[in-house]
């Protein structure tokens, strides 16, 4: 008696990748969802969400623009729980082995609720991450992200804020208390690099800590366009600069 055909298990990506949007969307409709992904490609300058099936390479990414555009419909299929499941296969991996050229460098928070990829629905060797606690800069940050721009040449820049953001929680926590965050030292100058944020919000109306993590955002920009590395490129056209905020309770990421 033959043994029936072995069921193929989910890749780990589509499990991580399920999961996370359904500690996000609940039990909203399946109607909706399609709604949702509808309304973000469009904003991003398609009008659908492209089809499941992954490109056997990854698509030329010529510009920032298209950068930009590529993220937020891959957004749009991690909101809709559509992920293509693309570019983490054998194939991938030992193609990547040889050389990379992402698209995108993409500046985030530490936070385990944003795993980067994840949100924008990417592959192996399709991004550059780097992530620190509310996106905070020093040294070490920045060189990372230059060297993603001036080494691996990607067009796109993108910094990427969040919902409820603990690092920024804290320093509003911190400040109002007139004290340090009595930890250690590395966590003060976090305190330290994320207060001109909070400080720039108080007394603003709106959420609090929203406003600040927006404001965030737009600080860090202004401070990277001030590199000699990232505000050249941007001056020339070669490089795209953008601001983000994702919402942990529906999945989307919304432009500034």
């Amino acid at each position: 008696m033959s043994k029936p055909p072995a069921v193929p298990m989910p890749s780990r990506r589509r499990v991580l990748t399920s999961a996370l949007a359904a500690a996000a969307q609940g039990a909203v409709a399946t109607a909706t969802l399609a709604g949702c992904t509808h309304d973000r490609v469009e904003s991003a300058g398609s009008t659908r969400v492209p089809s499941a099936s992954p490109p056997a390479t990854s698509p030329v990414v010529a510009n920032g623009n298209q950068a930009l555009e590529r993220l937020m419909v891959g957004n749009a299929r991690f909101v809709a729980a559509q992920d293509q499941d693309l570019d983490e296969g054998i194939a991938r991996r030992v193609a990547v082995s040889k050389g990379q050229h992402p698209f995108a460098t993409v500046l985030g928070c530490v936070d385990s609720r944003v795993p980067i990829e994840l949100v924008f629905d990417q592959g192996l060797g399709d991004l550059v991450v780097v992530r620190s606690a509310g996106g905070a800069l020093d040294q070490s940050v920045t060189g990372s992200i230059e060297f993603g721009i001036a080494e691996l040449h990607t067009p796109l820049l993108l910094v990427l804020g969040h919902q409820r953001c603990g690092a920024l929680d804290a320093t509003i926590k911190a400040l109002d208390a007139g004290q340090r965050t009595s930890h250690t030292n590395s966590l003060d100058y976090l305190v330290d690099a994320l207060a001109p944020a909070v400080r720039q919000v108080t007394g603003k109306p709106g959420d609090r800590l929203t406003n600040a993590v927006q404001a965030n955002v737009a600080l860090v920009l202004t401070k990277l366009r001030q590199s000699p590395v990232i505000g050249p490129l941007e001056k020339s056209g070669k490089l795209k600069l953008a601001g983000a905020y994702y919402e942990l309770d529906t999945g989307k990421v919304i432009l500034h």
